[in-house]
Order: structure tokens, then C-alpha cells, then sequence
């Protein structure tokens, strides 16, 4: 952030007399950089994300009995639609947002109470109600009751 500062400066710097404009140009490039910021942020938190259930899948396919990776031994991996984009674990409470994925309710409200993009697209989403998936809660109780 702060080479940006500098920059900013030595652009007022050689702009001398046409501070004038130099304010309303530079609020779309704040706008701009915040929306990047959070972007990138969102990449990052998607890759890690992806790296870390990637890491989970390939320590249960090598045996790998951690603890806290994997509880049983012979436990069978969840359907990938189970599994929260946001929390990487099987929902609970599974709600569907505007951009058409579910997601696990309490951790798409922590996302929506500071944004209003998709976590899995980076897109704006069009509203922020969030509609109780039943089908797909059904399936997963049915699922885990079927893997006790």
C-alpha cells in the first residue's frame, strides 16, 4: 500500500495545475483497487481452500488416520455437492444465494455481512436472500445416517 501512496504522490507532483481534476479521477482508481483487494482475497481464500480439501483427499486415499483429518479410517468421502464452498465441510444448514450454489447458512451470512459478490464466482450477486435448500439437506441426513 504504500508504493501506491508514493505513486499517487509523484502523479500530484508532476500534475501541478490540473489538481483540479486529479480528485474525481483518482476515487474510480480507489474503487478500482478495493474491488481488486477483494477479488484477490477471494482467490486466495478459494485456493487455499481447494488446497487444503485436496491435501484431505490425498492423505485418506495414502491411509493416513490422523485424527483430525480423518476420524474413522473407513469413512467414505461425502458427495462433493455436501460439502460448503466457504467452510470445506458437510453442511448442516444448507441455504441456496443468488448466484445459484449452496452454501452452509452461518458462513454465507459472515460473507454477506462484509460483501456482496459470490464466493465461488466473484460476481456481484443480485440480492442477498437466501433460500433454505430442504432437497439437499434431505440428502445429506440420509447420507450420514447411511454412514454411522
Amino acid at each position: 500500500k504504500g508504493k501506491k501512496g508514493k505513486k499517487k504522490k509523484k502523479k500530484k507532483k508532476k500534475g501541478k495545475g490540473g489538481g483540479g481534476g486529479a480528485g474525481p479521477s483518482r476515487e474510480p482508481e480507489d474503487e478500482a483497487a478495493l474491488v481488486a483487494a477483494e477479488e484477490a482475497e477471494l482467490a486466495a481464500a478459494l485456493e487455499e481452500s481447494a488446497r487444503l480439501e485436496e491435501g484431505r483427499r490425498a492423505a485418506e486415499a495414502q491411509g493416513s488416520s490422523s485424527a483430525a483429518e480423518a476420524p474413522a479410517p473407513r469413512e467414505e468421502e461425502p458427495p462433493a455437492d455436501f460439502i460448503c464452498p466457504i467452510t470445506t465441510e458437510v453442511m448442516s444448514d444448507p441455504v441456496m444465494a443468488a448466484d445459484g450454489h449452496s452454501y452452509e447458512r452461518s458462513a454465507i451470512e459472515r460473507w454477506l455481512a462484509t460483501k456482496s459478490t459470490s464466493p465461488m464466482t466473484g460476481e456481484a450477486l443480485e440480492h442477498s436472500i437466501l433460500t433454505p435448500n430442504h432437497a439437499l439437506r434431505g440428502r445429506i441426513r440420509e447420507w450420514q445416517e447411511a454412514h454411522r
